[in-house]
């Protein structure tokens, strides 16, 4: 015990520590991979956790089921239920960017998208560590193949509103700069890799596999230490240009939304999308493609 809060002390206010030591752990954790237990489809999973959908993708769209669909208030979840969801390449409008941070240091923060249709249509993907049903999450064990890894497809409501109201976290949405190609193909390729994850069993890492770095790989975006130090993963896409804005502390403060997410909860998911895409509009206006 005494050893880890001397780690802790030793990283919190030092990212380049922190890395330091995620990487060691990641080297060590893939040499027990080498030894360790089997990834597998077939665990007694946490109930949010226990569903990836079947997708059906076709030369001019797309349909999924099931994808979750709970409400949520400040003690748990108050209905449990799903949505099937269907759209057409050429009717994607925008691609979301959604940080929420985590307690204990800037540099961890859970990340997820949300993609945007024609008619004010959304529908999420979040990259999790597939739990079993008696497990609760840990980061460090996280390095260690504890868990499995999920494609988990939701409306914007579950997503955000697990987070804002349930968990009570802050919650960022960044509107994200891409080409028409980009945002066809990014969907295109989060799909096909849903269909591989729900069919050949993955574990979940720390370090190389997490909500971050996934997305990332499947965007092809050159490696940077906010694939392992989570938090700083806007950043990073501000740099990019993928982010806009006039600097990166303005596209920060415009992004916060977990205050108006609370006051939506007892909206249905189809007015949250709109009231969601209204605020956001509001605060960014549409935004640009890349050239």
């Amino acid at each position: 015990m005494m050893a880890a809060e001397s780690i802790w002390e030793w990283t919190r206010h030092h990212p380049w520590r922190a890395l330091v030591v995620v990487v060691v752990l990641a080297i060590l954790g893939f040499a027990f991979s080498v030894v360790g237990k089997k990834p597998r489809l077939d665990r007694n999973w946490v109930e949010h956790l226990a569903v990836m959908p079947t997708i059906d993708m076709r030369a001019d769209g797309f349909a999924l089921s099931p994808a979750t669909d709970w409400s949520y208030d400040e003690k748990g979840p108050t209905a449990k239920n799903t949505v099937s969801f269907e759209a057409n390449y050429a009717d994607i409008r925008n691609v979301w960017f959604v940080v929420e941070p985590q307690p204990g240091g800037d540099y961890a923060a859970h990340t997820l998208l949300l993609f945007e249709f024609a008619g004010d249509r959304m529908i999420g993907v979040t990259v999790e560590a597939r739990r079993e049903a008696d497990e609760e999450y840990d980061a460090f064990q996280g390095l260690f193949n504890r868990f499995e890894l999920a494609y988990i497809w939701s409306t914007s409501k579950e997503l955000l509103a697990r987070r804002a109201v349930y968990l009570a976290k802050e919650v960022y949405v960044y509107p994200l700069t891409l080409t028409e190609e980009q945002k066809t193909n990014f969907l295109k390729a989060l799909l096909a890799k849903t269909i591989e994850v729900s069919t050949v069993p993955r574990f979940y890492n720390t370090a190389v596999s997490n909500c971050t770095n996934e997305l990332a790989k499947v965007a092809r975006i050159p490696w940077h230490y906010s694939f392992i130090l989570t938090g700083y993963s806007p950043q990073y896409l501000y740099r990019l240009k993928y982010i806009p804005g006039p600097d990166f502390a303005t596209a920060r403060s415009h992004a916060r939304t977990d205050v108006e997410i609370r006051s939506w909860n007892s909206l249905s998911s189809a007015d949250f999308d709109r009231a969601l895409l209204a605020e956001l509009r509001k605060r960014h206006g549409a935004p640009s493609s890349r050239p």
